[in-house]
């Protein structure tokens, strides 16, 4: 079962937020639950399939959680503290420039988070998930993640470099483990996503010598 499979047997769209995912999830497990149904191997084979769905989508869609601190007016003066954490990125290995993210900075906010601050937090919280899985060499998990994430961000620059840097990666891998037919689809999956990228062009038309055929 592939990512789409899962968002499809959901009755989602691809790219659907956690809570979508969640909700539907939920309603339809009630509908299939073989408890409702005890004869119904058909609703049986269906409930299984929910969960299994269910569960694929948990590890590639991170859940949206947002905390919202509310403001309190006092007589001593408010204070805010910020903390930057460096941590080293998987994509520094590649040439290609990559944005790493913003300094997470810990403030008192007076009003609730647009939906653009919702957006752009599950964006930088997918990208260490992302990081995290080709740290592992979960490539599966982490080019589904990513196709989810530039399902759901269409637009975004930086979602588009992450995603083709991805499949290069996975592409790498898929070399040394000699599945060269397999290498040469997401190597050129990578060209495809950032074609105006010049150094990730270069990079993959070495990957192509590495395999001995041409790009």
């Amino acid at each position: 079962m592939d990512i789409g499979d899962c968002y499809r047997l959901l009755g989602l769209r691809s790219g659907a937020s956690f809570a979508e995912i969640k909700a539907s999830y939920r309603r339809l497990v009630q509908q299939y639950h073989p408890d409702l149904n005890p004869d119904d191997e058909k609703c049986k084979e269906k409930f299984i399939a929910l969960t299994e769905a269910y569960k694929l989508l948990q590890t590639v869609v991170p859940p949206e959680e947002i905390a919202v601190k509310s403001h309190s007016s006092s007589s001593s003066s408010p204070s805010s503290t910020s903390s930057t954490s460096s941590t080293s990125s998987v994509f520094e290995d590649s040439s290609t420039q990559v944005a790493s993210p913003p300094s997470v900075s810990t403030t008192v906010m007076p009003h609730p988070p647009t939906s653009e601050d919702i957006e752009e937090r599950l964006k930088w919280k997918t990208y260490e998930q992302l990081q995290r899985f080709l740290q592992e060499k979960r490539f599966p998990q982490a080019i589904a993640l990513v196709e989810a994430l530039a399902a759901r961000l269409p637009g975004d620059i930086e979602v588009k470099q992450w995603q083709a840097i991805s499949y290069q990666i996975w592409g790498r891998a898929l070399i040394a483990q000699k599945q060269l037919p397999k290498a040469r689809i997401y190597l050129k999956k990578a060209i495809k996503t950032d074609p105006h990228n010049k150094a990730l062009f270069n990079e993959v038309q070495r990957d192509f010598e590495r395999l001995g055929i041409k790009f």
